[in-house]
């Protein structure tokens, strides 16, 4: 299997989209390296601008763009864009619905070494609640591609959701993202796990571990936070006794309270939330920090055999 970080894929997809289409302006805060952002500029560099860090600023001159129509790509950290920026992506963006990509990198606590300050938590819950924004988030390379590329055609205000750390592939080269669907990588039974992002490895490996001990969760992969898959959600709910939703955010706000709301208005389901516990993060290594947090495919395995009981 491959392994790259999502915002490289991120990158690579808007590199190509620069030079299939004109209209796509590329905005970064001063992080196009890292949001990989400069990719873009290596093709088109008349329509990269880095805005400094001054991250509002960005968001303003993204809508003043947009509504010039332009289809406009806004880089930077993902804690940056949301915390900084929010209220001109609120105000600025989401309320005359104009076609603004936020694409926030270096999510969760994978971040690692850059610590609480850099790791962005709260982010999916901050931006679910804007009305006319979608949430998405990628698993993997194909993935983080094929969301690009998605949100390039779509018209209207996005947050898209990269990682800072590679990741194993998922999908192979047939796979195809489609708005508002979740996808079952393994149909199971008794339990089941909805996850994001790079949780979607973990549970995967978490589900391998469990079929050696004779259990077989179903997991399923949910890209799209807002909107949310709510028929196989409730779908969910009918046929399995627990669901446990993964993420590598806050459970406060994020993908496991959409997925309870669905639950809750639909078909009433137990429900285990696997991400972090309203606690800010600290510096470490990735690896470490999924282990001490409860997130890696080990500590999901523990959980699971506590919660069954």
């Amino acid at each position: 299997m491959g392994k790259i970080a999502t915002r490289e894929a991120y990158g690579n997809a808007l590199r190509k989209l620069v030079e299939e289409r004109s209209d796509i302006v590329v905005l970064d805060a001063d992080l196009s390296k890292s949001t990989k952002s400069f990719e873009a500029k290596k093709v088109a560099p008349e329509r990269h601008f880095n805005m400094g860090i001054a991250e509002g600023n960005m968001m303003a001159v993204a809508a003043g763009l947009a509504a010039s129509g332009k289809t406009v790509f806004a880089s930077t950290f993902a804690m940056f864009a949301t915390g900084r920026a929010f209220e001109q992506i609120r105000n600025s963006v989401a309320y005359p619905n104009l076609n603004v990509k936020v694409c926030g990198s270096h999510s969760g606590i994978t971040v690692g070494e850059d610590g609480a300050t850099h790791q962005a938590l709260e982010d999916i819950a901050i931006m679910r609640a804007i009305p006319n924004m979608v949430v998405l988030q990628p698993c993997d390379g194909k993935e983080a591609e094929e969301i690009t590329r998605f949100a390039s055609t779509y018209k209207g205000p996005m947050y898209l959701r990269f990682g800072r750390s590679a990741v194993e592939d998922v999908h192979d080269d047939s796979y195809h993202f489609e708005l508002g669907k979740g996808e079952m990588l393994h149909q199971g039974k008794d339990i089941a796990f909805v996850a994001t992002g790079l949780m979607v490895q973990e549970a995967l490996k978490a589900a391998e571990m469990l079929r050696e001990e004779g259990m077989d969760p179903t997991v399923v992969n949910m890209p799209c936070i807002k909107p949310i898959d709510e028929t196989l959600i409730i779908e969910l709910a009918r046929n399995h006794r627990l669901i446990y939703t993964l993420e590598e955010h806050n459970v406060i706000g994020g993908l496991g309270s959409a997925v309870s709301e669905v639950c809750a208005k639909n078909q009433p389901v137990k429900m285990v939330m696997i991400g972090t516990q309203d606690v800010f993060g600290e510096s470490g290594k990735p690896q470490e920090l999924l282990d001490k947090y409860g997130l890696s495919a080990k500590r999901i395995v523990e959980k699971v055999k506590e919660t069954i009981q």
